[in-house]
This record gives C-alpha cells, structure tokens and sequence, in this order.
C-alpha cells in the first residue's frame, strides 16, 4: 500500500463484483450506460473503479429514480445506480455481508444467503399452527426513512474498515436524479434499489427490531421479510400490547408501522370457534386463512390454517400474460411460446406451488385459454370456435406433455 492508495482493495475483488452485477442485469443509470456498454472497455472501467476506491476519491453519481407500480396500488420510488456504482457497492458489500451475517438473527429472512421467502412461509404456516394469534405489521417507507445517524452507529460497531464506512456514508447522502434531470438531496433512508441497501436495512432492523424482541419478549416466536413481519401470540391482549410497545419501538428510532398493512389476525381453522374481523392475512405472496385440506395417511378431510397463493399474486400473474400479448402474436409457433414463457412459468410453479399447488391452477388454466385464443387467430379453422380451439390445446398438451413446464402435471380439469 503507498501513500497514493491509502486503501489496500484487492483488483480481483472489483473483478468479481462485476460478475455478480453483470450476473443479476438491471438497467442504466443516470449516465445511460448499460453493462453491454460497460463491457465494451471493461477493463478500463474497472481499473477506474478500483483506483478511485483505492485511492479514497470515488464518489457515487445521483441514483436515477424510477418509479414502478405497487401491488396495493401506487407507486414505489426505486433509486438505480449507475452500472460503475453497483459495482463498487458490491465490492463493499462483498467485505461488510460476512461480518455482520453472524450477527443477524435466525428469523430474519429477507435478501440473505442461504435464506428465502419460501422458508420464511414454511416457518410461519408452523407457528401458525401452535399460536392462535398472528400480529402482521408493516413499516411504512423504511427504505426511505432510516436515520442516518443511527444506522451509522450500528455500522460503526461491526466494522473499523475505514473505507467501507467511507463509502457507505458517501452512498447514503448521494441525490436522486428525477426524469425532469432535478436533483433531489437525501438526509435519510438508503434508495430502494441499490446494492448495498438491503443489507444496510438488514443492520438497522436487526436492531430496531429483532435484537429488541429477542430482548423484550424473548418467549415470543416473530419472523422479518425486510419491511414485513409477523409476530405470533398465545392472546388477542398480548397481540395488542405487543402492537403498542413496537409502535413506541419503532417511534424512537424514526420509523412507524404502517396503519393500513397491520392487522391482529386470528388463526381460525377447525379446532379455533367464535368471530372475529380478521381472520386471514397476505405474507410474501401467500394468503394465510381457514382452508379444507386433504390428510393424505387417513384419506380424510378436515380444516386448517394454511398457506396458498394470495388472490393479489394470482391478479399479477395474470396480467403478466396479459402484458405479454401472446394472443396476439400469431408470427409465433408454439414452440417459440414455449421457449419464451417456461422460464415465467417455471418461476411461478417453484415458487408459489410450494405450498397448496392447487390454488395455483386458475392461472395456469389462465394461460392456456391465452394459448387457445393464440390458436383462433393463428389458424383459420379455428377462428371464432372457441370450445374446437381449446380442444386443440388440450389435444397438443396430451401428445407433448413435455412442450409447456406446468402440462407435465396437468389438472384434469383442463381448460374448462
């Protein structure tokens, strides 16, 4: 290390950052380089990222502010690096993600290795079964609304690299860049979209919420997606004092729950009687609620509590076939269909027929109506006979099971 690179950086570790950006895509920054631009002097490039990280001159651009539509309906501000920036935010969290991986908690789920939402469903449907009550909140804007001053005092107690709290600091204060080109100065929050923030996130809440609930109701079972969270109670009176002291909780380190998103949910299933206004809740896209299931050892039937695709997931899916026009696009063969959707459909299948796969069905049989509707604008013969075209959709799915991922275990119902 000379008196020119004050921090020892590894150029390897820059290298390898690049990979896994390259590796996860994503769009152009405010200076509309994209990573194939990128990759035209992709040796330069990362020379300049490293020597500028090295040498303790790097200073992130703006985050180019991009807004994309909400499930719940409005929109959520996503702050986009450029593709140099996510690289040298991958380098810091290449350094900073296995220091504090010990220290986070068992239950926190969200945007750590080796940890998914799957298990965050499976662990939740579990608790869901031995505790009668479930409080799921929600914080309100926490991408946008940590203090910075905190965050930087639980940084600062993990790591005394002096160039990943540089930097960091420098992330946290970088502007937004609007469509119109203005710039918009940030005094709190880490931008929704960035590298670096989840994990940033991640430390914050470890100690604004998780820590805090080991430490304060330490027999109390809860479980964290990022921003969301559920926590599971023996009472409807311990749900609610546990909603007031996280409420205070929360408060004091300048954050709020969310007033529509928190609800104390009674997990009624068949042994659990009486009524109460809720009685189901939404989790990663799962609906949790009183369900008809099957005992496969005794061949009987009987009510639980259980996990399966939430009617907000199943309207998205939908209308990403909707927005994928296949319909319409009769220059396409079948096979061109499949090859462009079994990727969409193996992704929903895995994902959301994890747990009760038959709720998935609807959209599945969604998707293969758009298929037979192909179909009638395709061939002539099929035009406007809409029962002949869905037959022969039918009749192609029984001869080559194999061509679309969700015909290898075809409902029998089909498309009626």
């Amino acid at each position: 290390m000379s008196a020119a690179k004050p921090f020892a950086i590894p150029k390897g570790l820059v290298y390898e950052a690049f990979l896994a950006v390259k590796a996860n895509a994503g769009a152009a920054g405010v200076d509309k380089e994209t990573i194939e631009d990128f990759e035209q002097d992709l040796k330069g490039n990362l020379y300049r990222v490293w020597n500028r990280m090295s040498s303790g001159s790097y200073f992130p651009p703006p985050v180019r502010a991009v807004a994309i539509p909400k499930k719940t309906g409005g929109e959520r501000i996503l702050g986009v690096p450029t593709v140099a920036d996510r690289v040298a935010q991958t380098v810091v969290k290449s350094v900073l993600e296995p220091l504090l991986e010990p220290i986070f908690l068992p239950d926190s789920y969200g945007y750590r290795p080796d940890k998914s939402a799957l298990d965050a469903i499976a662990v939740t449907r579990e608790r869901c079964w031995r505790y009668d009550w479930v409080l799921e909140f929600d914080i309100r804007g926490l991408f946008d609304n940590i203090p910075h001053a905190l965050l930087l005092k639980a940084l600062e107690k993990h790591t005394d690299c002096e160039w990943v709290r540089l930097y960091i600091r420098r992330w946290l204060t970088a502007p937004m860049q609007r469509a119109d080109g203005t710039l918009v100065e940030r005094t709190k929050g880490t931008p929704q979209g960035g590298v670096v923030s989840p994990l940033l996130a991640n430390l914050f809440l470890h100690y604004a919420f998780d820590a805090w609930m080991a430490r304060t109701f330490p027999e109390i079972p809860w479980c964290r997606y990022a921003d969301d969270g559920l926590i599971h109670c023996k009472s409807e009176m311990r749900a609610l004092a546990v909603k007031a002291a996280l409420a205070d909780r929360l408060a004091q380190c300048g954050l709020e729950m969310h007033p529509d998103k928190t609800h104390i949910v009674y997990c009624k299933d068949q042994s659990r009687k009486g009524r109460y206004p809720v009685t189901k809740f939404d989790f990663l896209g799962y609906c949790f609620r009183r369900r008809l299931v099957k005992n496969s050892k005794r061949n009987t039937l009987f009510v639980s509590f259980t996990p399966a695709v939430s009617a907000s997931a199943l309207k998205s899916m939908r209308q990403t076939t909707r927005r994928l026009n296949y319909r319409n696009r009769t220059e396409l063969s079948l096979k061109d269909i499949a090859r462009l959707h079994n990727p969409v459909l193996r992704g929903w299948i895995g994902y959301y027929g994890r747990f009760c796969p038959s709720a998935l069905y609807p959209v599945l049989r969604h998707f293969d109506k758009t298929l037979a509707a192909w179909a009638m604008r395709k061939y002539k013969r099929l035009k406007g006979h809409k029962t002949r075209a869905c037959r022969f959709i039918e009749n192609i799915a029984k001869r080559q099971p194999d061509l679309f991922v969700h015909w290898r275990k075809r409902p029998a119902a089909g498309l009626a």
